[in-house]
């Protein structure tokens, strides 16, 4: 939505890979009155990279690991050291950025070849450090967890967001170099009034990410509220009902 409004704004959209431009109905499109942020994070490169467990040895082996790095390792300490978190956030990036050029390789290569795209998939995308380690960027969920549950079997599953991409929806959608999805950029094109709204109990969208949001808005018009629950508000009964009135009261007071 952030992309959406950006675009309406200010057109900046850039062609994919491999094209030379884009599709002509998004250089015109109408601009949103209000914007609305409901327990989001800031960014698909973003979320999926800080998710992305950076011990996999090679993207064919999803069981390999680089022991240095595994934060399931055996005997590993937690509370994580700042070293190893620091290592850790930089190797994830890192592989964000080798799977990146091989995807910009491949449709080199198939594309040559006389196609257009392919599959493939990504494994171990449930070891975001503050999934396994609750003291990194602290709120009220429980840990270890994910949205899936336990952070180590869900890394090791086959479940999850990412795991299986196109070599060009890689790039559009995950790449932290390609992608037009992170949001920092938009945002600070959106000068609507704004509400932005977290979970206090968020195990996949934490105050840190919130914060990022809210730091990037141009709107000079800003409301923040932070909802007791977990990210989907399921975990009590009038949670979604609590959102869903802030969300109408915000909206008739700028009606």
């Amino acid at each position: 939505m952030a992309a959406y409004q950006s675009q309406a704004a200010d057109p900046n959209l850039e062609p994919e890979y491999g094209r030379n431009s884009i599709v002509p109905a998004a250089l015109e499109i109408p601009g949103a009155d209000l914007y609305v942020s409901l327990a989001a994070h800031p960014g698909r490169p973003e979320v999926l990279t800080n998710w992305m467990d950076p011990s996999v040895e090679r993207e064919d082996d999803p069981l390999s690991v680089i022991e240095r790095l595994d934060p399931f390792a055996h005997g590993r300490e937690i509370p994580f050291t700042e070293n190893f978190i620091a290592e850790y956030r930089e190797a994830q990036r890192n592989r964000n950025h080798r799977i990146t050029q091989w995807a910009r390789d491949e449709i080199d290569r198939v594309v040559a070849a006389g196609h257009h795209d392919r599959l493939f998939t990504t494994p171990r995308l449930w070891a975001d450090l503050r999934m396994i380690d609750g003291s990194i960027d602290p709120n009220n969920r429980e840990s270890p967890s994910c949205y899936l549950g336990d952070p180590r079997r869900s890394n090791y599953g086959i479940y999850g967001v990412g795991t299986v991409s196109s070599l060009r929806t890689w790039l559009s959608m995950w790449s932290l170099t390609d992608s037009s999805c992170s949001a920092a950029p938009h945002l600070e094109r959106v000068a609507i009034p704004a509400l932005v709204i977290d979970a206090d109990a968020d195990s996949g969208v934490f105050p840190s990410d919130t914060k990022a949001i809210v730091e990037s808005l141009a709107a000079d018009d800003l409301t923040t509220v932070t909802i007791r629950g977990d990210h989907y508000l399921r975990d009590r009964e009038d949670a979604r009902d609590e959102a869903a009135d802030v969300i109408v009261g915000w909206i008739n007071e700028r009606s």
